[in-house]
């Protein structure tokens, strides 16, 4: 046994020392990378990062002055077949609009291969390379690296340049695959100042260093003229200045392993952000650059394509004159005109908070992206007479900002300023009600921006708990035979996402599916009401009958009451958790369960009612049981208040989880009188 920690102990050391032994370097594949067949230290990897090193610069032109340059290389190890995606590599860049440009160069994309014994190389093919466009505002370069298969190591270098200095490129030295090595520097003139901010849970290991650095400027002078020849005369001036040079490095990074009930896991892995905060040019007085979200907010607004287009009203006041004709409730003309938006103009699923084509052709055309539809909707809640006002957003897939920027949003909804509070809309989704957002736009805060300017923060977090309700009567035969009767009620968000999950699903496929998923019980008399009414609660009926539900053994029957909706594995496994847990909305799951038990039998064992409660009123769980004669009645709830639970409360949470389970599936006993 000693023998075998020891040499275990000798591996790691080895793997250790040939990290910072290791010169990283592109080009420089070895054959032991190419032999390795797992992870040394995560055997699960189906590929790992055997190094990233990023560099940040900035190059001097007299005609663009100072340029930021991005590089990175990565090389990759690729072990398994679920690893392949890992050589389709692609970067986001600015394509246009605005004052800021980038240009984006992708070289030394190499794939290799050990082939009897030897090193085998294959370039990247013209093919492999090619741009993608993600809106008017930003393309994407992508490329394909050949010959992949399980061992492959594959490289490649991309360089960004661009004369956005207001924010630097984030760079990541984690993500869902193990890192050998990442580095990343920085050289920065002493002209510029930056916030930089780690995210994450693991520290990097800085350097700091000042180094002089020289600018050389060429002006001419010409003389002379009139009787006297012209002449031009060439000088170079020399302007010296301090570059500060900091080196962040980390080895064996472990990788980030989703969990359940994540928001976006890019908003917790280890990586650098850097933001401009002060430009301080030689014999000039400094110049503060960070901004506020306020000031983002109204730059955002000022742009031609977001304010001037909720100004807008020719294209649609005679119809919604119609639309609303009659109404003089505030909650009538609401969801009037956010059920006109939704059935007039579809979204073409592009994202971004101003309008592509207008919403003037939007709405001749009956197709827009977000920003088209929302400022739309916006546009004539104000119409209205309402006091409506755009709310920018970042979706749970865009992240979480941590400096104000105007990139920061991608999205747009519309709200609505009552005595009550606000009422949030967006138009983008047909079973969307007033503040039932999609889901996708559950993402912390969003910043509402009025006429003057003036903006505010606005949680987004819903504060109605979306309902799930189960009532449930069966009955059981001496065989083990379950025959029942079911109706499900769903609400809020939760009747939101089945609407969406059935949307392009024919009856008996979904049927389908739901008997496989339920331990193939057979399902009759089938009805779904309000599926196409979104003010109201949908709701399904139906038989059942099922052979597996429960077990005979001898002259015992043993049964879950909850049957198919027994909750049997808690969602979280980890030990410790370092992210909070994001419901996205509050919820409450309630079971009514009558159970009639065959003639001739009788109960022997029966689970006891308990109670759960969380701290802080984040929720509970209740399970009470009662008999009757031969029946047995269950009511049992499962409430979440708060959507996000910060992760100081999940030692509590797990308990939680674990106490529910172990009630839920204890059994009920029946025997023979």
């Amino acid at each position: 046994m000693k023998t075998k920690h020891l040499s275990s102990l000798i591996l790691l050391l080895l793997f250790s020392y040939s990290i910072h032994a290791q010169e990283f370097k592109l080009g420089k594949v070895s054959i032991a990378e190419l032999e390795q067949k797992v992870h040394p230290k995560d055997s699960s990897a189906v590929a790992a990062i055997l190094f990233k090193k990023g560099q940040t610069s900035f190059q001097f032109s007299e005609h663009e002055g100072f340029i930021v340059q991005c590089e990175v290389s990565m090389r990759i190890k690729i072990y398994k077949k679920e690893g392949y995606n890992w050589a389709n590599q692609s970067v986001a860049y600015i394509a246009g609009g605005g004052n800021i440009s980038e240009k984006v160069s992708i070289s030394d994309a190499v794939t290799y291969n050990l082939a009897a014994g030897k090193i085998e190389k294959t370039k990247l093919k013209s093919e492999g390379e090619f741009i993608e466009k993600i809106n008017k505002y930003w393309n994407r370069k992508k490329i394909t690296l050949p010959s992949v298969q399980e061992g492959s190591v594959v490289e490649f270098k991309y360089t960004i340049r661009t004369n956005n200095i207001g924010m630097l490129r984030e760079f990541d030295f984690q993500t869902n695959i193990p890192v050998n090595y990442a580095e990343y520097k920085t050289f920065v003139p002493e002209y510029y100042i930056y916030n930089t901010k780690l995210k994450g849970f693991i520290t990097p290991k800085i350097v700091t260093e000042k180094a002089s650095q020289s600018l050389s400027f060429t002006s001419k002078e010409r003389s002379g003229g009139g009787w006297t020849p012209t002449s031009t005369t060439f000088s170079t001036d020399k302007v010296n200045y301090q570059e500060t040079r900091n080196t962040y490095t980390v080895t064996d990074v472990p990788a980030m392993k989703e969990e359940a009930f994540v928001n976006n896991i890019d908003n917790y892995t280890t990586s650098i952000v850097q933001e401009l905060s002060m430009i301080q040019y030689p014999n000039e007085t400094s110049k503060p650059y960070s901004t506020n979200w306020n000031a983002v907010a109204k730059t955002i607004y000022e742009y031609e394509d977001f304010g001037p287009e909720l100004n807008k009203t020719g294209y649609f006041e005679d119809d919604l004159k119609a639309v609303i004709a009659g109404l003089t409730s505030q909650d009538e003309i609401i969801a009037t005109i956010l059920s006109y938006v939704k059935s007039t103009v579809k979204w073409n699923e592009d994202f971004g908070y101003s309008c592509d084509n207008g919403v003037k052709k939007a709405y001749k055309d009956k197709i827009g992206n977000v920003g088209d539809i929302n400022l739309m909707l916006t546009a004539m809640l104000r119409t209205a007479g309402l006091k409506a006002n755009p709310v920018l957003v970042s979706t749970r897939s865009n992240g979480i900002s941590i400096f104000p920027n105007r990139y920061a949003y991608n999205y747009v909804i519309a709200a609505v300023e009552t005595p009550e509070g606000l009422i949030l809309l967006d138009a983008t989704s047909k079973y969307s009600n007033p503040n039932i957002l999609p889901f996708r736009d559950l993402n912390w805060f969003g910043r509402l921006i009025r006429k003057d300017g003036s903006s505010e923060e606005v949680d987004l977090m819903p504060k109605i708990a979306s309902a799930d309700n189960v009532i449930m009567m069966y009955s059981i035969d001496g065989a083990g035979k379950i025959t029942g009767k079911l109706r499900r009620q769903r609400t809020n968000h939760n009747a939101m996402s089945f609407r969406a999950e059935i949307e392009n699903l024919k009856e008996e496929e979904y049927l389908e599916k739901l008997e496989n998923e339920n331990q193939k019980i057979e399902i009759a008399d089938y009805s779904r009401s309000n599926e196409k009414d979104v003010k109201l609660p949908i709701m399904e009926t139906c038989s059942f009958t099922g052979t597996d539900l429960c077990e005979v053994i001898g002259e015992k029957i043993y049964l879950n009451p909850l049957l198919f909706f027994t909750k049997e594995h808690s969602p979280f496994k980890q030990e410790t958790r370092e992210y909070p847990i994001d419901y996205g909305f509050p919820f409450v799951e309630k079971y009514s369960i009558n159970i009639d038990i065959p003639q001739g039998y009788v109960v022997e064992t029966l689970p006891k009612s308990a109670q759960l409660n969380m701290e802080d009123n984040m929720g509970g769980f209740k399970f009470i049981v009662n008999t009757a004669g031969n029946k047995i009645q269950l009511t049992i709830s499962h409430q979440i208040n708060t959507p996000i639970v910060s992760a100081e409360y999940y030692s509590m949470l797990k308990d939680y989880y674990q106490g529910m389970i172990a009630k839920e599936t204890e059994k009920i006993i029946l025997k023979k009188a």
